[in-house]
């Protein structure tokens, strides 16, 4: 027969009893006997509750379990700090860490895998599966590895988008964390800038909506390895953000301006405007006649406001960064030939950000151009040079 659990009630109720009997010359035993406990949880009674009434015991079992809540608490929270403060510094984002984590306090602390997961943030699932992995890992990272070193200055998106025009079946995330895991090098950042405000608080750019909508041209400048200068007159469509001509010499006027773009309206059709800065060579007044009369509409930027031509300033910087900053041109003929290849590059193959990590023409030509070029496929066989592609 299980024991009996007395409330404080009924144990000080037996006490007043027992008080009552002894004071009538009756002996402890004889009590004991009577109300059915043993002698120890007689004396254990009167050292508890000798001399209390009821209420005054009620409130002391609650003052017992609530002094036993806190001491948990305090104990859970001791424990809490103490798995923190072994945990590793910093936050633990990844789940990867998080496992090893709960791994070395588990280990170290001897706590149960449930409060470390609790405190460290862990799912107990996630702990429990193990990460099997690709099996093709290792062939993937020295894909990963071979686009970075041939295209130097992408990123792991443009290279995702690389490896998925190869045939791998791979997400951003995962080409992400192999490019962290092997050090390689991401772009620089570039600093924002502010825009020009009118004086009734407007910023006026046409945007660009279809085809053939806004072309912008500018020149950007190089040198060769004797010191020599060099221009190359850049225009793009701005809708399609294809290249449509690189026209490299030792000096453009406004008259070859001029001819490119004759040959580029015979090739594409003439635009509906066209953007520049205030350049004397795009300022001319035979080329704005020649424009006005083919009912091209020019859009010239404030004075000192590159940002208002940031199509054309974003591919003069993509530009420099990826073959300009990169290559040393001995002549300007090797000039115009790797200035071509990178351009057919350019437009049929690299993948570009704001289109969907889609190259801008990718139809030109099948099979397109690689890059950068082999230098002895590329002197054998030069590109022809043309106004635009």
């Amino acid at each position: 027969m299980p024991r009996k659990r007395y409330s404080p009630e009924e144990i000080i109720a037996m006490l007043r009893e027992a008080e009552v009997r002894l004071s009538q010359g009756e002996m402890v035993g004889q009590i004991c006997r009577m109300l059915a406990v043993s002698e120890q949880s007689y004396y254990r009674w009167r050292r508890e509750y000798g001399g209390l009434k009821v209420d005054q015991a009620r409130r002391l079992k609650d003052l017992e379990r609530e002094n036993q809540r806190l001491r948990k608490a305090v104990a859970d929270l001791t424990l809490d700090a103490m798995i923190l403060k072994e945990a590793a510094k910093g936050k633990l984002l990844s789940p990867s860490r998080r496992r090893a984590c709960v791994d070395h306090v588990v280990r170290d602390l001897g706590v149960s895998v449930r409060r470390a997961c609790h405190v460290v943030g862990q799912h107990r699932s996630t702990q429990r599966k193990q990460p099997q992995g690709r099996q093709d890992e290792a062939a993937l990272t020295r894909a990963v590895i071979r686009l970075a070193e041939q295209y130097g200055r992408y990123g792991y998106r443009r290279i995702t988008a690389l490896l998925n025009a190869e045939g791998w079946v791979v997400n951003v995330k995962h080409v992400y964390r192999i490019w962290r895991r092997e050090g390689l090098k991401v772009p620089m950042k570039q600093p924002k800038r502010g825009r020009l405000w009118l004086a009734d608080g407007s910023c006026v750019r046409l945007r660009p909506t279809h085809r053939n909508h806004v072309w912008s041209y500018d020149f950007v400048q190089d040198r060769t390895h004797d010191g020599r200068a060099f221009r190359m007159l850049v225009v793009i469509d701005e809708h399609t953000r294809e290249c449509l001509a690189i026209e490299v010499d030792r000096k453009l006027n406004s008259q070859r301006v001029l001819d490119t773009l004759a040959d580029l309206f015979v090739t594409h059709g003439p635009p509906e405007h066209i953007r520049s800065d205030n350049g004397p060579e795009f300022i001319a007044t035979a080329l704005r006649d020649w424009l006005a009369r083919l009912d091209v509409k020019t859009l010239y930027i404030e004075p000192g406001s590159p940002w208002e031509n940031g199509y054309c300033e974003s591919f003069n910087s993509r530009l420099r960064d990826e073959l300009l900053n990169g290559e040393i041109f001995y002549s300007l003929r090797e000039a115009q030939v790797l200035i071509e290849w990178w351009q057919r590059h350019y437009n049929r193959l690299r993948p570009h950000s704001s289109l969907d990590y889609r190259p801008p023409a990718p139809q030109a030509v099948l099979p397109g151009p690689s890059w950068p070029p082999d230098p002895v496929a590329a002197s054998a066989h030069p590109p022809t040079l043309t106004a635009g592609l």
